[in-house]
């Protein structure tokens, strides 16, 4: 006979999830009677996994026939990470309960998890549960002439919008991301208008600082935009006219390394006595230095280099406040595992202290709640460093499930999992995601998932009933997108059903006039109840039937409680009792207190009389 627990279930633990600092935590754990237990107790360990916290005692509290119930209650003195086992004594032996999959098992498993957080710097209100969209500058629109007189040659901008993105190396070897297709601030500004319509709320814009590749990851000048996207005049009209919209202004914060031809990076090689030299970690000054990932053109930056973080973050006008100023509302940290946890919390408390309600999201591509970088267990949440991550764990399973790779039930624990382990407030900021500039957009993902040569994938082509499928399938992925926490952020172009596969093909410039309109009406939709309804925003999560094909979830507040099914099973799926439909797709059949889900449907549905939309 099982012993049962799952932290998972409010029978189990209360309450679910994280815990504040001092909150009493009540845990159960059901012994067969027949194991004749004496003695239970719950042992945490610290956030190495190995060294024990403490220990609390259970207690006998319940008895049937079957089932011995062993509670206790405990709390935290001390925010951190830990992960706790059960500890079982018996008339005959002594034994350790851990965790296998979703159920129990004796001497083998895993550890169970859960933080406990402080309350300070919580996520800023107006991001929870938001609609962003992500625009990669260069490749969206184009108002005006584009200055090109700083660029590295050779460049070249492309004539033609149509065009395929450069990616064939040259006669060395090398790709230089160096062609262009004009687009500018001044042309994000113009679309404005389009991006209030879709409903956007954030708007998330890859680096905008000056560099010489089209990415601009090698950044050469954190103190200026660069002159082929505008000037910091036109950034600041951008953020104002914006924020007169309703939207918010989030910049990519790339401060792990920088450019080679950096003016940082050139001094430091040029002069020995200047200040920049200290901030690189030469191997053998001037040719020989730490790069990110090896790769030469982006010599990594000592984080801990005092004069670096003077200008980055501490001084009167370092770059962090600087463009906070300028009318930016927050960043985006790019690869933030590679930035000490000291770093940033150090930009934190800096963004905070000049912009209270400052968004700070980071890059990390697993659950960011228990992540070892570099031998470290990181304290994103537990320290309140970040307001929020990527969420690239909740894209990969709805791409799963949706391509009809997966029944459902893995999407369903990884929503679980991550909302047991996020904080709430974390969790609803959490940047949902199908596609962004590092991944191939979501219709390739879900046509085509294969990888290949750059040469090989440029030839791949979809046909027009492929398209068709492609689209309808982006539709369901969306609709989880949208209707699960977090901010649903779109990558420029997918609301428009643009296709591409990895770097740089998933970076195409918008063909502005060519839009799936019926595609773009969709969307609109998804904003109109993300924004509209409590439970989307702010609601929490309960996953209630996950396999087989079906997946079902409520996002529930105090006042409101919708229901979330998808169906990719070859079987119909009924539901019975349900309220009004609110969004839907490939419903069979609706009647008055029945929905009938055919093979790839979709619905949201409420018990409070809302009219469908």
């Amino acid at each position: 006979m099982r012993i049962l627990f799952d932290s998972k279930l409010s029978q189990f633990k209360t309450p679910f999830g994280t815990l504040w600092l001092g909150e009493q935590c009540r845990l159960r754990v059901d012994i067969p009677v027949s194991c004749r237990t004496v003695r239970a107790e719950v042992r945490f360990l610290q956030e190495d996994g190995v060294t024990e916290a403490f220990c609390a005692p259970l207690r006998k509290t319940e008895e049937n026939a079957l089932y011995e119930a062993w509670s206790g209650e405990f709390s935290f003195e001390t925010a951190g990470l830990y992960f706790y086992y059960f500890f079982i004594t018996t008339q005959n032996e002594a034994f350790r309960l851990m965790k296998q999959g979703n159920d129990t098992n004796i001497e083998a498993g895993d550890l169970w998890q859960v933080s406990c957080v402080e309350e300070r710097y919580p996520a800023p209100k107006y991001a929870k549960g938001a609609v962003m969209y992500q625009i990669f500058p260069d490749r969206f629109y184009q108002a005006g002439s584009c200055d090109c007189k700083e660029k590295l040659q050779p460049y070249w901008v492309h004539e033609d919008k149509h065009d395929m993105p450069v990616y064939l190396p040259d006669a060395n070897g090398k790709v230089w991301n160096n062609d262009f297709y004009g687009g500018n601030l001044n042309g994000i500004r113009e679309k404005l208008s389009y991006l209030q319509e879709l409903g956007v709320e954030l708007l998330y814009l890859n680096p905008i600082f000056f560099a010489f590749s089209t990415h601009r990851y090698d950044t050469c000048d954190y103190g200026r935009i660069d002159p082929m996207l505008g000037t910091e005049d036109d950034f600041r009209a951008l953020c104002a006219e914006a924020h007169a919209r309703g939207m918010r202004v989030i910049l990519d914060g790339v401060f792990s390394h920088v450019g080679s031809r950096s003016r940082y990076f050139q001094e430091a090689i040029s002069d020995p006595n200047s200040k920049y030299r200290d901030w690189f970690d030469f191997k053998h000054y001037p040719d020989t230095y730490t790069s990110w990932w090896g790769i030469t053109d982006l010599p990594c930056v000592k984080k801990d280099n005092e004069d670096f973080l003077r200008y980055l973050i501490d001084g009167e006008d370092a770059i962090a406040v600087h463009w906070l100023r300028a009318g930016a509302d927050g960043w985006r940290l790019d690869v933030v595992d590679e930035l000490p946890d000291s770093f940033v919390m150090r930009l934190r408390n800096r963004i905070r202290a000049e912009k209270p309600d400052a968004l700070l999201i980071g890059e990390v591509w697993e659950d960011a709640s228990n992540k070892i970088a570099y031998g470290v267990r990181r304290r994103y949440f537990v320290d309140r460093e970040l307001d929020s991550v990527m969420n690239y764990p909740w894209q990969k399973e709805i791409l799963r499930y949706v391509r009809g790779e997966a029944d459902g039930n893995d999407l369903g624990e990884r929503i679980m999992t991550l909302a047991e382990n996020y904080p709430a407030d974390v969790l609803a900021c959490v940047m949902n995601i199908l596609s962004t500039h590092d991944t191939p957009r979501a219709i390739n993902a879900l046509l085509d998932p294969r990888d290949g040569d750059r040469a090989e994938l440029a030839k791949r082509q979809f046909s027009q009933e492929d398209l068709a499928r492609g689209k309808e399938l982006l539709r369901m992925a969306a609709f989880l997108q949208f209707t699960l926490p977090g901010i649903a952020c779109i990558y420029y172009g997918d609301e428009a059903g643009m296709t591409g596969y990895r770097d740089p093909f998933n970076r195409r410039f918008y063909l502005w006039g060519e839009e799936d309109e019926s595609l773009a009406a969709f969307y609109r939709t998804l904003s109109k109840l993300k924004k509209t309804l409590p439970a989307l925003k702010t609601g929490d999560v309960t996953v209630l039937e996950a396999g087989n094909g079906r997946l079902m979830f409520l996002r529930r507040t105090r006042e409101q409680t919708l229901c979330v099914c998808c169906n990719k099973s070859r079987e119909p799926w009924e539901l019975n009792g349900p309220g009004e439909v609110l969004m839907g797709g490939g419903i069979a059949s609706l009647l008055p207190g029945k929905v009938r889900l055919g093979e790839g449907g979709y619905c949201l549905v409420t018990r409070e009389g809302r009219k469908m939309l």
